[in-house]
C-alpha cells in the first residue's frame, strides 16, 4: 500500500518534470521574455515562454510533452530576426548564454556544444586556406596546403564519427565541404567549392528541414557565389538557377518556403528584377499548385507596382469649369511626369510633406510634373478642407482609407506613399519620402 501510494505521488513528477533549457541573456537588463518555438519543416509551432530575470537568467522547465528535435528561441520583434535555434534531444538539460554581440555559447548539452566546435573548428581551417591563397610569396609551400586539406579531412571524419546518432550529425554530415585530393591553385579551388557546394545536402532531410541550414545554405549560395560577368543582377540570377538545380528533389512545400524567403530578401533589399525573376520563374508556379492564393496576390500586386511596369489604371472624377467628368490615369496627357501621391488629413507626415510638393510642383515648368493626391480616409470633411490648399493637384477620394481599392491596388501600407510615373504611366521610381522624390527630378 505504502508503494502504491509512492508511486501515485511520484508519477506526476515524472510526467511532468524532464529537461530544461537555461541560461543567461547579456547585456543584462535589456531583454524581457523569451519564447521557445518547436521549428518545424514550414512553420514554427509555439511551446511556451519565460521572463528574462533582471539579471538575465532565464529558464524553460521542459515536460514529457516536449519531444525531440530542433527548438528556436525569440527574445525580441521582429522574431523572424532576432532569434538562434538549439538542438533539444530529450535526454540533457541544455544551459547556455546569449550575448547580443557575440551571439550563443553552450556550456552543457554534448550535442550542442559538438555541433559549436566542429562549426568553429572548420571554420579555422577555412580561414587558414584562406590565408594560404592570399598568402602572395610565389615559392608558398606547396606541402603545407596539402597538410591543410589532410587537417580538414580527418576534422571532418573526426566529427561525423563522433556525432553518429546524434540530430546534431545531420547538420555535420550536410556541411561536409569539397576537399581537394591534391593541391590545386585558388581560382581552381573556389570554382570546384562552388560546383560541390550541395553535394551533401539533402533538402528531403526532415532535421534540416527543421532549422535555418537549408535557408543559410541557400543565400550563401545566391548572395556569395563569385561573379561570371560583373553584373550583380544576373549574377543572382545565375547563383537561382544553380540553387534551384540543387533542390530540384525537395518537396513542393519547401520549395516555396525557401523561396519565399529569398524573394522576401530581394524584395528588403529593393532589387526588384531579381524578386520578380524568383517569382515568375519559381515561386508562381508554385504557389498555384500549393494553392495559395494569397502568397499568388502578393507576388502580382509587387510585380504590377514595380518599376518598370505600367501603373494600375483607376478612374477619378475631374472638375473644369463646374463641369465633372470622369477621367481614368491612364487617359491622361498632361505632363512629362506624373505623381501619385497616397496621403491622408489625419497624417502628420504627410501634413509636412504634402504642403512641400505642392510647392514643389510650381517651381517646375509647366507640362513637366502633374500630381495626383489621393487621400486614403475615414470620412471625406476634413480632407475635402484640405484639398483646397493645394488647387494644382488632382484629387482623389480614397473612401475606406486602408480597405481602398486603389490603394490595395498600389499595395500602400502606410502614408505618404510615392510613385513617379513617365508619361507613359511606367513607374519610374518609389521614392521614401520628399526629399528622395526631389532628388529624382534634380537627377533628371
Amino acid at each position: 500500500m505504502k508503494q502504491l501510494l509512492f508511486l501515485a505521488l511520484f508519477l506526476p513528477t515524472l510526467l511532468v518534470a524532464q529537461h530544461s533549457i537555461k541560461g543567461t541573456f547579456s547585456p543584462a537588463g535589456e531583454f524581457e521574455i523569451a519564447l521557445l518555438y518547436k521549428v518545424e519543416p514550414t512553420l514554427s509551432s509555439y511551446i511556451t515562454n519565460t521572463k528574462i530575470e533582471a539579471d538575465g537568467r532565464f529558464e524553460f522547465k521542459l515536460d514529457t510533452t516536449v519531444t525531440k528535435g530542433m527548438y528556436r528561441i525569440t527574445y525580441a520583434v521582429p522574431q523572424e530576426e532576432y532569434n538562434f535555434d538549439v538542438i533539444y534531444n530529450a535526454k540533457e538539460d541544455v544551459e547556455l548564454t546569449f550575448n547580443s554581440e557575440t551571439g550563443v555559447e553552450f556550456l552543457a548539452s554534448r550535442e550542442n556544444k559538438l555541433l559549436a566546435s566542429y562549426t568553429n573548428s572548420m571554420l579555422m581551417i577555412t580561414s587558414t586556406i584562406g590565408n594560404y591563397f592570399r598568402d602572395e610569396n610565389k615559392d608558398k609551400d606547396t606541402l603545407a596546403l596539402a597538410a591543410i586539406f589532410k587537417t580538414q579531412r580527418e576534422t571532418q571524419k573526426g566529427f561525423e564519427d563522433a556525432s553518429k546518432g546524434t540530430i546534431a550529425s545531420h547538420f555535420i554530415k550536410a556541411n561536409r565541404p569539397f576537399i581537394p585530393k591534391k593541391v590545386v591553385d585558388a581560382k581552381t579551388y573556389v570554382n570546384l567549392l562552388e560546383k560541390h557546394y550541395f553535394d551533401h545536402v539533402d533538402f528531403k532531410n526532415e532535421v534540416l528541414q527543421r532549422s535555418k541550414f537549408l535557408t543559410e545554405r541557400m543565400l550563401n549560395c545566391v548572395f556569395g557565389m563569385s561573379s561570371k560577368n560583373g553584373n550583380e543582377i544576373e549574377t543572382y540570377k545565375n547563383n537561382i538557377a544553380i540553387f534551384n538545380k540543387a533542390m530540384k528533389d525537395a518537396p513542393q512545400t519547401i520549395k516555396k518556403s525557401l523561396y519565399t524567403d529569398l524573394w522576401e530578401q530581394m524584395v528588403d533589399l529593393k532589387l526588384e528584377p531579381v524578386a520578380n525573376f524568383i517569382a515568375e520563374n519559381y515561386l508562381m508556379d508554385l504557389a498555384v499548385a500549393l494553392n495559395d492564393q494569397q502568397l499568388l496576390a502578393t507576388l502580382i500586386l509587387y510585380q504590377n507596382t514595380s518599376i518598370g511596369s505600367v501603373a494600375p489604371d483607376f478612374s477619378f472624377e475631374v472638375t473644369n469649369k463646374e463641369k465633372t467628368s470622369t477621367k481614368k490615369l491612364s487617359e491622361l496627357n498632361v505632363a512629362q511626369n506624373y505623381i501619385i501621391a497616397f496621403w491622408s488629413s489625419t497624417c502628420s507626415h504627410c501634413l509636412e510633406e504634402i504642403p512641400e510638393l505642392h510647392k514643389f510642383e510650381k517651381t517646375l515648368e509647366k507640362g513637366k510634373l502633374k500630381v495626383i493626391a489621393i487621400g486614403l480616409e475615414d470620412e471625406p470633411y476634413k480632407w475635402k478642407n484640405l484639398t483646397y490648399d493645394f488647387p494644382d493637384f488632382l484629387h482623389v477620394y480614397g473612401k475606406g482609407k486602408w480597405d481602398n481599392e486603389i490603394g490595395d491596388s498600389y499595395g500602400v501600407t502606410a502614408t505618404p506613399t510615392y510613385f513617379i510615373l513617365d508619361k507613359d504611366k511606367k513607374i519610374v521610381a518609389k521614392p521614401i519620402d520628399f526629399e528622395e522624390l526631389k532628388v529624382f527630378f534634380d537627377l533628371e
